[in-house]
């Protein structure tokens, strides 16, 4: 099977927002314009190298923006990249539940 590239980034995406503390950091860095990981940790009760791992798992599929300071690192949530795996998981839920995919060629 070959897989699109489209397909390839929307599972990445999709991958990254498979844990519960993925979804809860991103809600925090959703409800300020960026956040320190020290902000991210003191929100969630996680230790900082937990809080460290799952934000470079979102920044490595896009979600998130890194942005070095001198002092801190920032995070921000990149809305355009959330707002394109919405789309993309609505097209697929909305192609499969009319039967409107392409049928397979054995």
């Amino acid at each position: 099977m070959t897989e699109s590239p489209e397909s390839s980034a929307m599972a990445l995406r999709l991958a990254a927002l498979s844990h519960p503390a993925r979804i809860e950091i991103l809600k925090r860095l959703s409800a300020s314009a960026c956040c320190s990981c020290r902000e991210v940790v003191d929100h969630l009760d996680l230790a900082q190298s937990t809080v460290s791992q799952h934000l470079k798992v979102l920044v490595e599929a896009g979600l998130v923006r890194f942005e070095a300071d001198r002092q801190r690192s920032r995070y921000a949530v990149d809305h355009a990249a959330l707002a394109g795996v919405s789309a993309s998981l609505t097209q697929l839920v909305d192609s499969c539940c009319s039967g409107s995919l392409p049928k397979r060629q054995d």
